[in-house]
């Protein structure tokens, strides 16, 4: 393994040389760094290039500014670009605002595509799989620019305006059933009488929910409540065990269900010791869940020790998240009316000059995210369900899952513990190229959305021919790369056990 990352680490070194080299030579010969200079009919033109062109070296030849580049970088010196700002600084805020934008977006396309893919591969040629299939197609045609500027137009201006009086309309209240009542119906396996079935119940269900909330005007003043929290974290509870345990083991679904009814309890009196908290004093709750979920998993997981801890961790993660959730809604309303009740932001990463509490703060960063992740993860979304349901199909017909069906191994234990693991082989190679894809930056999202990240700096040191900038995005980028490959590589080994990196 250590000779295998060495090995890879040095020919990664010297193939990001070369690209080092030929990037610079293009960058310093796209244009003339000095061209808003000359158009200049001030006094002081003359002492400004000579400013400029001591600033970025360019009374030597190029070869020699890529020496002196080199040796900066090998000493930790990024330079400064051509207005003599530090080019570490402007890439720290610039790989901050990329992270903070692209990060989320592609982590919630993984979990959802390949959760949906995977469905839809079992539910092969069922009307689920044509569903998913015809709108991942849509998905992935869509241009990415029409996509935001439509989000602007329908997910903020129009639902801003719609926030004065949240009212939901009856035709939109059956639509929505409809729909809701067919995914239900396609997920259902079973005769035709059980589909017909959930459908009815599922389009009920959405229905009467839909209807509360435009009766209570729920979108006016959000929140979940401790009922909401309770029936969702104890869905939780039981939905983790079916899926990492089974329902016949009374160990692991009880320490699930105790994490439940725990999280349950704390929502009732968590709000008010959260008035203004930090993110440091979440981030050791979230710890301290942990640690008494694994206690509980512990204690009464008897011979499912191990599947006890899994459903109960999980169970009280995910209850955390929605106290978490629960918390942030409440806020909502004040924060609206901070905004004049323009709460969805249409650019820009934050707003200029807003001071509030934690919970107001993180609204105004969560809405300024919402459009740009939306269109991200859209995107993204048609490509991992696509590919995460060929190789579960791929997988599905191997020898060893039939043989594990014949030995009478439970549907659950063949899909989870034989075909999942291998079928997520092939989606690692793409996961390792997206996660390093994002870290450059998300060009377009950020031009319509007005986001200062890594793919704004780098077409500004483009179209100013400044290469300071554009050699920092790329260093940053190609070392994504290399590091996100190589841990592809280590992940096949521990997927696969045939594979040896050695």
């Amino acid at each position: 393994m250590i000779a295998f990352i060495a090995r890879r680490l040095g020919i990664s070194v010297f193939v990001l040389l070369a690209a080092t080299i030929i990037i610079y030579v293009m960058t310093a010969l796209s244009g003339d760094p000095l061209a808003d200079l000359r158009q200049e009919q001030g006094p002081d033109r003359e002492e400004k290039m000579r400013v400029r062109s001591e600033r970025m070296n360019l009374d030597v030849p190029i070869p020699v500014r890529y020496l002196q580049w080199l040796g900066g970088l090998l000493s930790g010196d990024l330079g400064v670009n051509r207005e003599g700002q530090s080019v570490a600084i402007i890439l720290g805020n610039a790989l901050s605002a990329t992270l903070q934008l692209v990060v989320a977006a592609t982590v919630m396309a993984m979990l959802i595509g390949i959760t949906v893919g995977i469905i839809s591969a079992l539910r092969q040629y069922s009307g689920f799989d044509y569903t998913v299939t015809f709108m991942a197609f849509i998905a992935f045609s869509l241009p990415l620019f029409w996509l935001a500027v439509m989000l602007k137009q329908y997910i903020a201006i129009e639902f801003n305006t719609w926030l004065r009086d949240p009212v939901i309309d009856p035709p939109v209240i059956v639509v929505v059933s409809l729909i809701s009542g067919l995914t239900w119906g396609a997920l259902t396996v079973g005769t035709q009488k059980a589909r017909l079935t959930s459908f009815a119940i599922g389009a009920a269900v959405a229905a009467v929910f839909l209807t509360f909330l435009s009766a209570t005007r729920w979108f006016a003043d959000p929140g979940l409540g401790t009922v909401v929290i309770g029936l969702l974290a104890f869905g939780t509870a039981v939905g983790v065990t079916a899926l990492f345990a089974g329902l016949q083991y009374r160990g692991p679904l009880y320490a699930a269900l105790a994490a439940a009814g725990v999280g349950t309890a704390l929502s009732a009196v968590m709000p008010g010791l959260l008035v203004d908290p930090t993110w440091l004093e979440l981030f050791g709750l979230l710890l301290l869940t942990v640690a008494v979920c694994v206690g509980l998993g512990y204690a009464l997981g008897g011979l499912q020790r191990r599947q006890a801890v899994t459903a109960s961790v999980l169970t009280g993660v995910v209850t955390a998240g929605l106290i978490f959730m629960d918390a942030l809604l409440n806020a909502f309303s004040a924060y609206s009316r901070r905004m004049r009740g323009r709460p969805i932001a249409t650019i820009g990463s934050n707003t200029p000059n807003f001071r509030g509490d934690f919970w107001q703060l993180t609204l105004d960063s969560a809405t300024h995210l919402l459009l740009p992740t939306m269109a991200l993860i859209l995107i993204s979304l048609a490509t991992y369900t696509r590919y995460s349901r060929a190789s579960m199909l791929e997988v599905m017909n191997q020898d060893y899952v039939r043989t594990a069906r014949a030995k009478g191994l439970p549907e659950r234990t063949v899909i989870v513990k034989h075909a999942f693991r291998n079928g997520m082989i092939p989606i690692t190679t793409l996961i390792a190229f997206d996660f390093a894809g994002v870290i450059g930056g998300a060009v377009v999202t950020e031009s319509v959305f007005g986001w200062k990240g890594m793919g704004n700096m780098f077409l500004e040191g483009l179209r100013t021919v400044d290469p300071a900038p554009v050699m920092a995005f790329f260093i940053v980028t190609g070392g994504a790369i290399v590091i996100c490959n190589m841990l592809a590589d280590i992940l096949y080994a521990y997927l696969d056990p045939r594979i040896r990196l050695s």
